[in-house]
């Protein structure tokens, strides 16, 4: 009689496989990223105080000060100018002027990020306790990105932890957030012990929230949905009796679709032209010096002013939905040569694309690529590369500007600033570029559970 032995992996705390990153690890790993969160918040609070104006603005010298020591941050810029510091609920009385200026609560963010705005602000009275309380709300966010990442792929998210991007940009803006959003819907999809579509719709309702709080995590909603019509991995997962699980792709759509109406709806009721504010700037935002992207670089030099805002308000969307088509595109090879559609690097891919080809590339966008590099198996040297010109960039663009503004030299030839920007705008650019390839051809982090799989499976046929 033959002893029976199970080949089901030993499951985790909530995943489909054992995590092999125990707690220990995970408690290490949240402490090492807490210390970077608070060596980024003290980073920030150089610029706060010591003495405040009528407004609550930090004195003296703010202006200067934010861009000379390098620790400016939109949370404590943003306490004047948007009615933040009168405390105003976002959206509901607001609108956008003439000149396209925002007035009435409404901000440049959508719905969830003006929430997270307006909540940073109700016990402060000043810039300085609104950037620490904003810090506060946020911190969480980050740490738990950290956690997740750690349960996902282990070591590799000391990317994150302790990477110089959380350091520069955990409180630059409210970018946190959104970019728990991307993780946790990956965790989601790749450590919940349920069927396929209902872990891939709990992380579309996720990528749905993630566009409500900075837009970009709704084009993952996509390789998501072909993941899911696909049967997950090797199709293993597909309906009994079915090619392509159509019905369940569209489950997946609409859980994203719904999750953005069900959040915005309340506000555009509320107050409809304060909601339609937000995006309407956005529309209006002009490609000039404080976008920092390859359009305003590349064809400013050529064509006037007025002809680089209306081709760039063309180009720029249609070949971000290129560069989206060939990402899922080739994807799409990768299913029919290897059995599995690899979505995850396929959102990163389409990440990349968007990071290069929008009209603003602001430097904290880089915390949204970093989940990337820790869930792709590329090269280490990627990442490195990247921090190293996004460190050019995040400290370069500060310092040129306080030296155009207070009359220092600012010349390409005589200004070490001006080199370190065109540096950090073109060193991106073509990383990007290099990481648009490079990700689509590799393999994601949960891939290991399945080698692990494979490996007891086989651990168990040796025994018998």
């Amino acid at each position: 009689m033959h002893e029976v032995v199970s080949v089901t992996p030993e499951r985790g705390d909530g995943g489909r496989f054992a995590s092999r990153f125990g707690r220990p690890a995970a408690v290490v790993l949240v402490l090492l990223c807490g210390l970077t969160l608070l060596l980024g918040f003290i980073n920030k609070d150089r610029c706060t105080g010591p003495a405040f104006d009528q407004w609550g603005r930090s004195q003296p010298d703010y202006d200067e000060r934010n861009k000379q020591d390098v620790c400016y941050s939109d949370i404590q810029h943003l306490w004047i100018g948007r009615d933040i510091d009168r405390h105003v609920f976002p959206y509901v009385d607001g609108n956008i002027n003439d000149k396209g200026i925002l007035i009435g609560g409404s901000v440049e963010y959508p719905v969830l990020s003006g929430l997270l705005i307006w909540a940073g602000a109700i016990f402060a009275h000043n810039d300085a306790e609104y950037l620490l309380f904003s810090s506060l709300l946020m911190a969480p966010f980050g740490l738990l990105t950290g956690w997740l990442l750690g349960k996902l792929a282990r070591w590799r998210a000391l990317l994150w932890a302790i990477g110089p991007p959380l350091v520069l940009y955990a409180f630059h803006n409210w970018d946190l957030p959104v970019v728990l959003c991307s993780v946790a819907a990956v965790f989601v999809v790749h450590r919940w012990n349920r069927p396929l579509v209902e872990r891939a719709v709990v992380a579309s309702v996720l990528l749905g929230l993630g566009f409500a709080f900075k837009v970009y995590p709704a084009a993952f909603v996509l390789p998501l949905m072909l993941f899911v019509a696909t049967g997950g991995w090797r199709g293993q997962e597909m309906p009994n009796g079915k090619k392509v699980d159509v019905a369940g792709a569209v489950k997946v759509g609409l859980a994203s679709i719904v999750t953005v109406v069900l959040v915005n709806l309340p506000f555009a009721i509320a107050g409809y032209d304060g909601w339609a504010a937000s995006f309407e700037f956005q529309g209006l935002r002009r490609v000039d010096i404080t976008t920092n992207s390859i359009w305003y670089w590349g064809l400013r030099p050529f064509i006037g002013d007025d002809a680089m805002q209306s081709l760039v308000g063309v180009i720029s969307p249609i070949t971000i939905l290129i560069s989206f088509g060939i990402a899922a595109g080739y994807g799409w090879m990768r299913f029919r040569r290897e059995g599995t559609y690899p979505w995850i690097a396929v959102s990163g891919a389409m990440l990349c694309g968007f990071m290069l080809l929008h009209k603003v590339h602001s430097p904290q966008y880089t915390l949204w690529l970093v989940p990337f590099l820790v869930l792709l198996r590329v090269r280490l040297a990627w990442a490195f590369a990247y921090f190293v010109v996004d460190l050019a960039m995040g400290i370069g663009i500060f310092r040129w500007f306080w030296a155009i503004e207070f009359g220092q030299p600012a010349g390409i030839y005589d200004s070490f600033s001006a080199q370190a920007v065109m540096i950090g705008v073109w060193g991106r650019a073509a990383l990007l570029v290099a990481l648009f390839v490079v990700f689509l051809k590799a393999r994601d982090v949960t891939e290991d559970d399945h080698d692990d799989l494979k490996f007891i499976r086989g651990d168990v046929a040796a025994r018998r």
